[in-house]
């Protein structure tokens, strides 16, 4: 029996800088996690790459890859966006793929890969009425949205709690859909 693979999707959001936990959770069930950080994401973590590529044991990506370059990560069982911005989340809801991590989601709905997505914004930038219409979106292509009761609440403008964000309903999401873990 092979391993399951979880893709780790991150955007620039405070509970990033508490993403190595959440890969050691994920490995603990038995995930061998690949992590996936949108540009900004990355530039906040520069400091922190070459450690979590240790973790992983795979190179941490944030570009479309050149055409010469190789494929250096086995293909994902599931797909877990946490934290996702509201830009982020708003662009795949449209189809749009501004940054390599929401080009691989917008098209892993169509492949018919498992994605799991749980959002990270406050009270303010929820209040925009293109968040509800991009959660029900995703949700209706099938995606497990954890937003609301049950995942993410947004919290009141700067009233952050990063490291209270739950990464363990994203992974236990993720879980569910690889029956042996």
């Amino acid at each position: 029996m092979t391993t399951p693979t979880l893709y780790l999707f991150c955007a620039a959001a405070p509970p990033i800088h508490y993403v190595a936990e959440a890969i050691e959770n994920a490995q603990a069930r038995g995930w061998t996690v690949c992590l996936g950080l949108t540009p900004t994401a990355a530039t906040w973590m520069e400091d922190h790459l070459a450690g979590l590529e240790a973790l992983t044991g795979h190179r941490v990506r944030s570009t479309y890859r050149m055409p010469e370059d190789t494929i250096s990560w086995p293909a994902p069982d599931v797909i877990c966006f946490a934290p996702i911005t509201t830009n982020s989340l708003n662009a795949w809801a449209l189809g749009l793929t501004p940054s390599w991590p929401v080009g691989v989601v917008v098209e892993a709905v169509g492949k018919g890969t498992p994605v799991v997505a749980m959002p990270c914004m406050n009270q303010a930038l929820a209040a925009h009425p293109q968040v509800d219409r991009s959660v029900a979106v995703l949700r209706e292509m099938g995606v497990a949205v954890l937003y609301g009761e049950g995942g993410w609440v947004p919290n009141p403008p700067g009233q952050g709690r990063p490291a209270e964000y739950p990464w363990h309903l994203a992974v236990d999401a993720a879980d569910r859909f690889v029956p042996q873990l």
